[in-house]
């Protein structure tokens, strides 16, 4: 969260193209390769949309979508996330069934093991409705971000362990070389937050050789290598964040309360729908469906698009 500031703010590089004119869509995805595990009891309860979606995807998008605050401190950072709070489009009954999706996982294989499906968890109810896994297309109104869709996807029993964000670039508008625009990735930038933080900027690149041909290369930067200094971890961060009173980070009521007015008619839409989450198999992305609901838009998840060796 602090590099993304840090990105954002401390760089001028990006300002003039972090806007609809230049920006195609953002994902945001935070995967667990892990199950329930001893957390069932609460977890039945809760479920990914309340356990994740509502505060961890939420204060990425507003990292990322936020206008610039007048400082770092505290009240002006979280000013600028409320107000990306207050512009999120609500979802309607009809909007809600198309633009969200809503996973359970059976059983499959990571890492090569084999791990039962979240029914046949120890102590779980056969047949819990419960959502393991959710994934979303949400909409900013707001001059900045009119028209750019946001993909939020969170799920457990998924195929990695990762939190990243994806900025994905326009297409080209018209190709010079002997290759048609479809040919060429957009570029993009991906912000790498777990496991090991670091940035990537895809760009388009001649291959050696005579020929005229563009394939995809990255530049990337490990914060590790870079820094060489071990990384504190998260809760470590967080227990030093408190005595310190440095607040910047940590949502403030105001926040909490617009998250949850969003998300509420979500919840109470699923209660109310007597249809269960999609199944989908340990060990891959996600249901088929969380595909087609960004395949509408005739655009695709960042490990579906990555180009072939």
């Amino acid at each position: 969260m602090q590099n993304l500031l840090a990105l954002r703010f401390g760089n001028v590089l990006f300002e003039p193209l972090w806007r609809r004119e230049w920006i195609s869509d953002v994902q945001i995805t935070i995967a667990e390769k892990i199950g329930v595990g001893n957390r069932l009891g609460y977890y039945d309860n809760s479920g990914a949309l309340r356990d994740m979606l509502q505060n961890h995807l939420l204060q990425l998008l507003c990292i990322v979508a936020m206008e610039p605050p007048t400082s770092i401190s505290p009240d002006a950072v979280r000013d600028a996330k409320l107000q990306v709070l207050r512009s999120l489009k609500r979802f309607t009954p009809t909007t809600l069934s198309q633009n969200i999706v809503r996973g359970q996982y059976r059983g499959g294989y990571v890492d090569g093991q084999a791990v039962p499906s979240y029914r046949d968890e120890p102590d779980a109810p056969k047949s819990s409705k419960t959502e393991t896994f959710v994934a979303m297309k949400a909409e900013v109104d707001t001059w900045r971000w009119a028209g750019v869709p946001f993909y939020l996807r969170t799920g457990k029993r998924m195929a990695d362990r990762l939190a990243e964000i994806v900025v994905r670039f326009k297409q080209i508008p018209h190709s010079i070389f002997n290759q048609p625009t479809s040919s060429f990735q957009p570029n993009s930038l991906v912000i790498r937050l777990q496991p090991d933080e670091g940035l990537s900027l895809n760009l388009m690149a001649k291959t050696p050789g005579d020929s005229m041909r563009l394939k995809q290369a990255e530049l990337e930067l490990d914060f590790r290598e870079q820094f060489k200094a071990p990384r504190m971890e998260a809760y470590e961060r967080l227990l030093l964040d408190v005595l310190r009173g440095q607040l910047t980070l940590f949502m403030r009521g105001d926040e909490l309360e617009a998250a949850w007015e969003w998300v509420e008619p979500i919840l109470e839409h699923w209660e109310q729908d007597d249809s269960a989450p999609v199944p989908y198999a340990s060990g891959t992305w996600g249901p088929a469906s969380s595909s087609a609901l960004i395949g509408r838009d005739g655009l695709q998840w960042r490990e579906e698009a990555l180009p072939e060796d």
